[in-house]
């Protein structure tokens, strides 16, 4: 029987492993022609990767910054470490095979830590192969965001690792896990939760069992250092740096009280879009399910662990909401840091808490009755069900492919017909996204990036500053956050995705002509005709369509 078991869980793990192989298989296959998320991929990490390589300063020094952006007011220290293994990956491989391979090598280090964590800490029992595979699996398959690299898909590997180091087993490869995740997971947007949640997690050890628990502590200690040695430009731009940036500006505490409440259940129960978990349509029902079945057996001493996963996956969306109730606004303004830095972001932790309790949730299913064990079995089917359409070759197969996005030889006809270096003139988009023309080579006014100087965006707001007043929430949105510097027009609103199929007209443009052509500004890539472009000193040039691209792009000139 357990050689039996034994040999079905191997099974179970190759065609889990195959699975994964599929699920990342069409940015080989298919190229340009693939489809991924725009969203904080697209719209901007894809294009820094492509800048900061072409840039000459992926090594540079901490005081250096980046020619091609607002002026070479970026600084270097805005993008990722040359550490990181993502960066690489962009920089040895064309861009979409990079983003293939990332994709493979998170969600397979995700399924292999949640699998190890699970058989060695959680389900250990051999019958219960099946529901290990399957959990581990479910969780490599979900919509994770693919720059964080294994900020949170690496959490089961990492918690892995530091057991292993607190209870002495298997030491030599733990420190080699803890060691090697640094280089491809991130600090900020990631591990420093999990690290000071081990933090905590060592205290009450501590604590519980009258000893210092040393391994554990310089475990942790020695994963920080690491991290902030690869991090050492943001921690150069955090200690060192005394110029503001937008980030000075960012204020995100508003929500009432009932927009807070509201928050907190929308956060349990669908998530936030950088951690991903689709919980809500099959593990939330199964862990309530197998709630009520602790309940009527009254078997809270013995699921211990079930019921502190509930309260803590609930208690982080708690937090996570109140983070930007309007009561902590004081306290943010009188201590930079809570301003500065996203302490929200514990979130993160729960992709992993999440499939945990998935996890043992079925086994309490599984051991219930043996009618039941066939329930456990559809619903873990019926997880990797739901988990299919989350693919971005479905979820965004409506939305423009990784070509039509950036749209080369569209822009490449744009470059001929300027007919200047790129470096001797300065561009703006209007109704796209600026990181196209970056990735094309455009030296560009306008950004996405939440790390440049404060005055820069001060300029930069004179330029929109007659559409603003049109507008409260676009001049909310950019007088209090800043990320995307973009020229913001009233009658478009938060919107940077017109195709070449759009019969929207601008029809009263109102920009600071005399501004942007102050910071440099000579042409404006329009993906929309502009009614009154004359009264703005917008000449049209041409209009530029390719097959291949999703834009229609007016190339307007100032005159």
């Amino acid at each position: 029987m357990k050689k039996t078991a034994l040999l079905n869980e191997r099974v179970y793990f190759y065609i889990s492993i195959l699975i994964i192989g599929l699920w990342v298989a069409p940015y080989f296959i298919l190229g340009d022609q693939a489809h991924m998320r725009i969203h904080d991929n697209l719209d901007s990490n894809i294009a820094w990767y492509k800048v900061l390589n072409e840039s000459g300063q992926l090594f540079g020094s901490v005081q250096a910054n980046i020619p091609q952006i607002i002026n070479g007011h970026l600084s270097r220290n805005a993008y990722y470490s040359e550490w990181y293994g993502i960066v690489e990956l962009f920089r040895f491989f064309p861009p979409v095979i990079a983003y293939g391979l990332n994709q493979l090598i998170s969600r397979f280090f995700a399924f292999l830590g949640m699998y190890l964590l699970l058989k060695k800490y959680v389900i250990k029992q051999e019958s219960d192969g099946f529901i290990r595979i399957v959990a581990a699996l479910t969780f490599a398959l979900t919509p994770f965001w693919p720059n964080g690299m294994l900020s949170t898909m690496g959490m089961p590997l990492a918690l892995w690792a530091f057991l292993n180091i607190r209870n002495r087993q298997q030491t030599f490869v733990s420190i080699v896990t803890i060691t090697l995740l640094p280089f491809y997971s991130t600090f900020m947007l990631g591990f420093f939760f999990f690290l000071s949640a081990m933090g905590v997690f060592w205290l009450v050890d501590v604590i519980r069992v009258k000893k210092p628990q040393w391994r554990m502590f310089i475990a942790t200690a020695y994963m920080t250092v690491i991290y902030l040695a690869i991090e050492y430009r943001d921690l150069a731009a955090l200690v060192f740096s005394h110029e503001q940036t937008n980030r000075s500006e960012f204020f995100g505490s508003n929500n009432s009280f009932f927009r807070t409440i509201r928050l907190i259940f929308k956060n349990y129960i669908i998530g936030h879009n950088q951690d991903q978990t689709v919980f809500e349509f099959i593990i939330l029902p199964v862990s309530l399910l197998a709630l009520v079945i602790v309940i009527l057996q009254k078997s809270f001493r013995q699921e211990k662990l079930f019921i502190g996963l509930h309260i803590t996956n609930f208690l982080l969306s708690v937090w996570y909401a109140f983070w930007w109730y309007e009561g902590w606004a004081p306290l943010k303004q009188s201590i930079g840091i809570l301003n500065t830095f996203n302490f929200s972001r514990y979130h993160y932790l729960r992709p992993m808490i999440i499939y945990i309790l998935f996890a043992v949730s079925l086994q309490i299913l599984w051991r219930y009755q043996k009618k039941w064990r066939i329930a456990a079995v559809v619903f873990a089917v019926l997880q990797i069900g739901v988990l299919i359409p989350s693919n971005e070759q479905i979820w965004y197969r409506h939305s423009p492919s990784f070509g039509e996005f950036y749209a080369v030889q569209e822009f490449t006809e744009i470059k001929k017909f300027i007919g200047r270096p790129v470096q001797d003139y300065r561009v703006a988009s209007l109704g796209l996204h600026p990181a196209i023309a970056q990735y094309n080579g455009f030296y560009t006014l306008d950004t996405y990036n939440n790390f440049y100087p404060l005055s820069y965006k001060h300029q930069f707001r004179k330029i929109i500053a007659p559409e603003l007043a049109k507008n409260k929430t676009l001049a909310k949105y950019f007088d209090q956050w800043g990320g995307r510097s973009y020229i913001f027009v009233d009658e478009l609103g938060k919107h940077y995705m017109f195709s070449k199929d759009s019969t929207k007209v601008i029809q009263n443009l109102n920009l600071d002509m005399e501004a942007f052509k102050q910071m440099g500004g000579e042409y404006i890539l329009s993906a929309v005709p502009i009614e009154n472009a004359q009264e703005n000193q917008l000449d049209l040039q041409r209009i530029f369509q390719t097959n291949d691209a999703y834009w229609k792009i007016y190339l307007y000139k100032v005159i």
